[in-house]
């Protein structure tokens, strides 16, 4: 990879792209960072998934934003479709963490309205750590119930939805102030629109594909622009990898 911007004369920029990503130190909250990849023409999947945006530059950056995070945040419905489990046990994970005081693996964090999360889903059945389900009142009991039988650490935030600020309170509650946010789109609108976003992670995938795909976020509500400013580009090929942050104030 090469780093577009900041240019500072290192010579080996790889060797520099851990520390590029490094979440702020002594956090006194949670911090979110999101993180996504888009076709060029702004779609957020290519045949219904994300994987066909993206490429192993864009996985090896995946898996090292997922080394420096606390606890990994994703909607169910995504989860699904993605095919997801436990974060895995690897020999650079280990590493990286052990020298932070942190964890083996990450959590994964579920948002569910709902707790339509299968009791024998592989992110209960294959995985290290228990997940950690945040679902609200409205959600029926039995649901609640078969998945805190299967081994999930089900939190109650909210009446009738997910109350995403009462989540990240439970979250830090935890101690899981590093929140590496996978999406998708619902959770990421859902996100903005509450203004808890403090980092995008856009990966731009060098492809056009039209069709019917959504974007990247997706809310109900009335546009609510946040502004972010751009804090570093990478660039493998033509995959760029950008780095935006909430601007102060």
């Amino acid at each position: 990879m090469d780093r577009l911007w900041p240019v500072n004369g290192a010579p080996q920029v790889n060797a520099e792209v851990e520390d590029t990503y490094e979440y702020p130190e002594s956090l006194e909250r949670p911090w979110v960072r999101v993180n996504f990849v888009s076709s060029l023409d702004g779609a957020v999947t290519l045949e219904g998934r994300s994987r066909g945006l993206s490429a192993p530059e864009d996985q090896r950056l995946l898996g090292l934003i997922r080394d420096l995070s606390d606890v990994i945040l994703v909607g169910v419905g995504t989860a699904i479709t993605e095919g997801y489990r436990g974060v895995r046990r690897t020999e650079v994970r280990g590493e990286r963490r052990t020298r932070r005081g942190m964890s083996e693996v990450p959590p994964i964090a579920l948002v569910t309205r709902s707790a339509a999360l299968p009791p024998d889903s592989p992110l209960l059945t294959d995985t290290l750590v228990p997940p950690i389900v945040l679902t609200c009142e409205a959600a029926p009991a039995d649901r609640r119930a078969a998945l805190a039988d299967a081994g999930a650490d089900v939190v109650v935030t909210g009446d009738g939805q997910v109350d995403l600020r009462a989540a990240l309170d439970a979250l830090d509650a935890r101690g899981l102030r590093r929140v590496g946010c996978e999406g998708g789109p619902t959770l990421f609108g859902s996100l903005v629109e509450a203004d808890l976003v403090d980092e995008l992670c856009l990966t731009l995938s060098p492809l056009l594909v039209a069709g019917d795909a959504g974007r990247i976020a997706s809310a109900t509500g009335p546009a609510v622009p946040r502004r972010m400013a751009l804090r570093s580009v990478l660039r493998a090929e033509s995959l760029l990898m950008l780095r935006y942050a909430r601007m102060p104030g």
